[in-house]
């Protein structure tokens, strides 16, 4: 029902610069991880069927529009960001007529669906990469092979054409005895890099991603799209290959260079991404693109999003989730409020213009912000913090996403065991960093992997105080895929459902707000004490109207900064108090006092 919830914005109001304005530019999208949403099977792996189960549950919440992770067929070597059919269900989540009754289902309450779209690499079992391994067959060049290094036995250390590093560990190169060449794979092994220089390998993704707009689907969240486009030399050689013109950068500590600078936001990206818009977007109406973006600034995000260069509708930009971390993602340092500050600032200053904003803490690669950024001691202190971040993020300019079991306040896994852990990348790093390169200690390791590891998000949605959270059933055979949170007896959907003061109650004020007023849709955004050490406030202006937020990210007691202070004037009345992280009566208490308590957010009518 989340589509006669939410008002058309009329033309007066400016959003991302297109008239008239997009339907997203007020609409809110939540992502679901499938494997570990709902299973109704009991194999202990979430399915489609799950997800229509669920729908009432999120028309309820008010949400938009469903992001769903991938759920075509797959090896799952990566959980399913490695696939081998482009236009298959995986049997782990049903079938196409699954498929067909989610959308159909989906589509009935208002709700629109959006897939994962994975083109920046395929599985090594897709037929297109099977077929590539010889080099007389038609697909010979649709991935990125290249001969062993002169001098060197093929398939052994030092024989790889360059030493780009995976980001999931190990060389960047994958030696295939059947071509007798290696392949590029920027993650794992088992997911090759496609060669989209080739015009043959961009129109058969295209074909694919029309036959599934075809099919009802409303768009595409597309994942590591920004690095489709590579660095060349003049005569076609990668970075680093004998003879290049261009060098591939210094060795890193875990004994590799660094592939990032030469593959993301290459010199053909903005060519492909228009390319794409026209030979599949063009002429529909009711889609939305959303790309996730490693290598983008935010001035590049501008241009990306301008509705004037056709290419994306927004981007997930990544420098803001990166202020915990220093050099490597395994080395952590302490949350600033001023860092997360200056690189969402830099974010909004960026599509002051034109071009929109992509706004989340949390999804499928990101630990719950809960446990990383706020408090998760105690259950006091996890709601308030939930709440202050879910405050900030939302009265935001952009459209926010939210990631499942986040507007339940849902925590870290707390995992202290490597065997605890499923994620490729978590178990690889491991293996790299503390026993291959003894770059960093057991103790560090485990330490990185339990605050930020990407199975933090990933341990099955909290529905119930059962067995298995109500994910699976209680007495299931088979046991979830990867183990649920002991905190799921207090933290669950049933708990907070009916509760007005729930952090699910909090997060359905936070959608309506967005969806009923369009100051907080798409109001103009103001940074104010661009210096305080533990509140972040800025205003959000359309016309007349201004709303001032002010969300103190800490643990304790913060004084009200001093600009602050001049906009509120002789302070503040109940009735100017939108939404408060406590309530009305204790944000203009806290006011009247010029403080804020610790994680006291406050969203006030000026």
């Amino acid at each position: 029902m989340t589509d006669f919830n939410r008002s058309v914005l009329p033309d007066a109001v400016r959003s991302n610069g297109a008239t008239p304005n997009p339907w997203w530019a007020n609409a809110v999208v939540y992502q679901i991880y499938p494997r570990s949403f709902q299973d109704t099977n009991g194999d202990g792996i979430g399915d489609l069927k799950g997800i229509t189960s669920r729908l009432d549950y999120l028309a309820d919440l008010g949400v938009d529009v469903l992001w769903l992770s991938p759920v075509y067929r797959s090896p799952q070597d990566d959980n399913g960001y490695d696939i081998s059919d482009y236009q298959d269900i995986d049997p782990l989540f049903g079938t196409l007529d699954d498929m067909d009754e989610l959308l159909a289902e989906a589509h009935r309450r208002g709700l629109k669906i959006v897939m994962d779209l994975v083109v920046n690499h395929t599985s090594d079992e897709h037929a297109w990469f099977q077929a590539s391994r010889d080099k007389d067959d038609p697909h010979a060049d649709w991935y990125w092979w290249r001969p062993a290094r002169p001098g060197h036995e093929p398939g052994t250390p030092g024989a790889e054409p360059n030493r780009w590093g995976s980001y999931f560990g190990g060389s960047a190169w994958q030696y295939d005895p059947k071509r007798g060449e290696y392949y590029l794979h920027q993650f794992s092994r088992k997911q090759p890099d496609l060669n989209w220089e080739n015009p043959e390998v961009r129109k058969a993704v295209y074909r694919m991603m029309n036959w599934w707009m075809d099919r009802g689907i409303d768009g595409f969240r597309m994942d590591v799209i920004t690095l489709i486009s590579k660095h060349l030399d003049g005569h076609g050689r990668l970075p680093g290959e004998v003879g290049s013109e261009l060098s591939e950068g210094e060795i890193g500590e875990e004994g590799y260079t660094d592939a990032g600078p030469f593959c993301s936001d290459g010199p053909r990206l903005d060519e492909f991404l228009a390319e794409m818009r026209r030979e599949v977007f063009e002429g529909r109406e009711g889609y939305m693109n959303v790309g996730e973006a490693p290598g983008i600034t935010p001035e590049r995000n501008e241009f990306i999003t301008d509705p004037a260069h056709k290419e994306l509708d927004m981007l997930f930009l990544f420098d803001h989730v990166g202020v915990d971390q220093e050099g490597s993602k395994w080395n952590t340092v302490p949350f600033e409020v001023r860092n997360l500050r200056a690189r969402l600032a830099d974010q909004q200053e960026a599509v002051r213009n034109a071009g929109w904003a992509s706004l989340f803490f949390c999804n499928h690669d990101q630990p719950r912000v809960v446990s990383r950024w706020g408090d998760d001691s105690d259950r006091e202190s996890r709601e308030l913090s939930a709440k202050a971040f879910g405050m900030l993020l939302h009265m935001h300019r952009g459209t926010p996403y939210i990631y499942e079991g986040e507007e339940l306040g849902m925590t870290n896994a707390h995992f202290t065991k490597l065997d605890q852990y499923r994620d490729l990348e978590a178990i690889n790093a491991y293996r790299q960093r503390v026993e291959e390169a003894r770059c960093q200690s057991p103790e560090s390791m485990m330490a990185a992997l339990a605050l930020i590891g990407r199975d933090n998000s990933r341990t099955p949605m909290q529905w119930d105080a059962s067995r298995y959270a109500g994910f699976t059933a209680a007495d299931a055979a088979t046991e979830p895929w990867i183990g649920v949170n002991p905190n799921h007896v207090e933290i669950n959907a049933a708990e907070e459902f009916d509760d007005p003061d729930s952090v699910y109650g909090f997060y359905k004020k936070l959608i309506a707000m967005r969806h009923g007023n369009a100051t907080v849709a798409t109001g103009e955004w103001n940074l104010v004490a661009a210096d305080s050490e533990q509140v972040y406030s800025f205003t959000r202006t359309g016309g007349d109207d201004t709303i001032l937020v002010m969300v103190n990210l800490t643990g304790r007691t913060a004084r009200v900064p001093a600009e602050v202070a001049r906009l509120l004037g002789n302070g503040v009345s109940e009735s100017q108090v939108l939404l408060s992280t406590y309530d009305a009566v204790h944000g203009v208490k806290s006011i009247a006092r010029g403080e804020l308590a610790r994680w006291e957010g406050v969203v006030i009518q000026l």
